[in-house]
């Protein structure tokens, strides 16, 4: 009798079966990671906005300090100081709030006109490339709801960092020694040295900063106010947040100077090139390494590259902090990387640290 014929093996097109085997604990540990990357992207905005609270606190440390040695409380000296800097904050944007808002709005006309000149002059092949210009409902009104609710996050995380600025100054001691409790204790001789090298670059980056950004807005005040350039009280506000973006904040403040200039004259408006950059070439080799000090020792190619980095990872809050972290480099290149990188390569850098500084 005859045997039944067997049935073909089934194939698949590589023309055999894969099989893949993944143990229960694989799978939790991939989905553990994609959880952690949706919290990190969810609450980086948290972190960025405490990593600013403490740079404003080691700032503000000194002053509590000081009235610490005059016998008052640390909580009192604390909400002393909180207040007292926000309270000037508020009077300065009280007493300037109408000034700034009839300005901002000359400067939004000057956009829509301008956004209508361009609109007209532009070669089609241009307008094509970048999209027609709607000149009845300019770009910046488009957006106006949008801009309206990141005004608001930017008030809720303004008085969030500051409530943070102030239990950092109560606690701040208490604080460190429980991120220093997770280090283990063969280590925290050198992460105590770390962490002295990061408070004296981020006081060195808070003082200098404010000093230099003060400096900014009186200079641009000033100069465009002897030239009667509209909205000068704007300009040096503009100048002033500016400032506190490395390189690039001073092309941000001069484009919008350029804008109210041109309503003068377009030569005016061209006269604020070397106008803002003349400052920048001040507060670059005569304001900034006073203020300074040896705190900060970067290069411009270094400062770039953390300001895309920052700017990459926590937008203008990112760019912000950009500096002050990259400035910590040194000491944990120092204090961290000397076995695996050798004695000569981390002595050549501060070598060459030095003679920059």
């Amino acid at each position: 009798m005859a045997e039944p014929e067997s049935e073909p093996e089934a194939e698949t097109t590589s023309g055999r079966e894969v099989y893949i085997r993944l143990p229960w604990s694989t799978l939790i540990k991939v989905l553990a990671a994609v959880g952690l990357m949706y919290i990190w992207r969810e609450i980086v905005w948290l972190l960025v906005i405490a990593l600013i609270a403490s740079l404003i606190a080691v700032g503000l440390t000194p002053v509590v300090q000081y009235l610490e040695r005059r016998h008052w409380p640390r909580t009192l000296a604390a909400g002393v100081v909180v207040t007292v800097v926000m309270a000037l904050m508020f009077a300065f944007f009280a007493v300037t709030w109408s000034s700034v808002w009839y300005q901002s709005d000359a400067l939004l006309r000057q956009v829509a006109h301008l956004q209508e000149e361009l609109q007209t002059r532009l070669p089609r092949p241009v307008l094509e490339t970048f999209g027609k210009l709607d000149a009845a409902s300019p770009l910046l009104t488009e957006y106006a709801p949008a801009m309206l609710g990141s005004v608001l996050g930017f008030l809720a995380a303004f008085l969030l960092a500051w409530v943070l600025v102030f239990y950092l100054l109560v606690e701040g001691y208490l604080t460190y020694r429980w991120v220093r409790g997770f280090v283990p204790t063969r280590l925290r001789s050198r992460f105590d040295r770390t962490a002295l090298q990061a408070r004296d670059a981020a006081y060195g980056y808070v003082v200098g900063n404010a000093v230099t950004s003060v400096c900014a807005a009186v200079y641009v005040f000033v100069t465009l106010s002897i030239l009667h350039v509209p909205a000068t009280l704007l300009m040096a506000l503009l100048a002033f947040v500016f400032d506190f973006v490395p390189v690039l904040g001073v092309f941000l403040s001069g484009g919008a100077a350029m804008v109210m200039a041109s309503t003068v004259s377009p030569l005016l408006g061209l006269a604020m090139i070397p106008l803002y950059l003349a400052y920048h070439g001040i507060e670059n080799y005569v304001i900034g390494p006073y203020v300074y000090g040896p705190r900060l020792r970067l290069s411009n190619v270094a400062i770039l590259i953390a300001l895309a980095l920052g700017t990459e990872l926590g937008g203008v809050a990112g760019a912000l902090l950009a500096l002050p972290i990259a400035a910590v480099y040194p000491a944990v290149e120092r204090f961290w990387l000397r076995e695996p990188f050798g004695d000569e390569v981390v002595a050549e850098h501060d070598r060459l640290r030095t003679e920059q500084a």
